[in-house]
């Protein structure tokens, strides 16, 4: 049986909201135990009135950073430090940063060179050098919970349509290019092993699409062939061969 990871979850509640924070929870809890859960920023503000709930009910341990100096952020440090006394600790196997300021991007590469896994979570602003560092990244727009039923329709609507996901190159590119690193002399790759070789390789996560599973991103995007393998699980081929 594989063992679980522990994951340290840190919280920068200057830069992200506290909407997603259950979707959050729950993504990591596919990947380990979140023992070590902290939020930071300056309580006495209102702007963080909306975590303060949230802080309770999640066991999340609140860190006080008071704004020392006018439009200086004593979050991003306080949390640098205490990510690194936890690596030095070596009490977990992976980092789960919240937030979508990319000064952290320097903090993840750090903790990625000592070998923990990196899962960013972040608004849609996010810049482009934090999201690609991280080992998977999702966009936290994408994890907020629907309270009507209404709310919940409409979230489907934000899945990508065939037309949108075969024309994002980018995305195309790397589903390809897992295929034909991990395919068998006929074309065929198992879809799972696929999926961790794109983990492995780059920040990827079919949430960012509006799709749960990357077998259901992969059969509307209609770029391969499927067939089922029995005891292997799903088999995709480039549809061009």
């Amino acid at each position: 049986m594989e063992t679980k990871k522990n994951i340290a979850l840190l919280i920068d509640c200057d830069n992200v909201s506290a909407k997603s924070i259950d979707g959050v929870l729950e993504e990591l809890a596919k990947e380990g135990v979140t023992n070590i859960r902290r939020a930071y920023g300056n309580w006495k503000s209102s702007r963080l009135k909306s975590w303060e709930d949230q802080l309770h009910r999640q066991a999340i341990l609140p860190v006080q950073q008071f704004d020392y100096t006018k439009g200086k952020n004593a979050t991003d440090a306080a949390m640098i430090i205490d990510a690194m006394d936890i690596l030095y600790s070596k009490n977990v196997d992976g980092f789960a940063l919240m937030t979508s300021d990319s000064d952290f991007t320097p903090l993840v590469m750090r903790l990625l060179s000592d070998g923990c896994v990196v899962y960013g979570f972040g608004e849609k602003k996010t810049p482009e050098p934090f999201v690609n560092a991280c080992s998977r990244f999702i966009f936290t727009e994408n994890l907020e919970e629907s309270e009507e039923e209404e709310t919940k329709q409409a979230s489907k609507s934000k899945r990508f349509t065939k037309e949108q996901l075969r024309s994002d190159t980018k995305l195309v590119k790397l589903l390809r290019t897992g295929v034909e690193q991990i395919c068998d002399d006929d074309g065929w790759a198992n879809l799972a092993t696929v999926g961790q070789y794109i983990s492995n390789n780059s920040s990827f996560s079919p949430l960012n699409y509006g799709y749960k599973k990357l077998s259901d991103l992969v059969r509307v995007s209609a770029l391969f062939e499927f067939k089922k393998v029995d005891s292997k699980g799903l088999h995709i081929k480039d549809s061009r061969d």
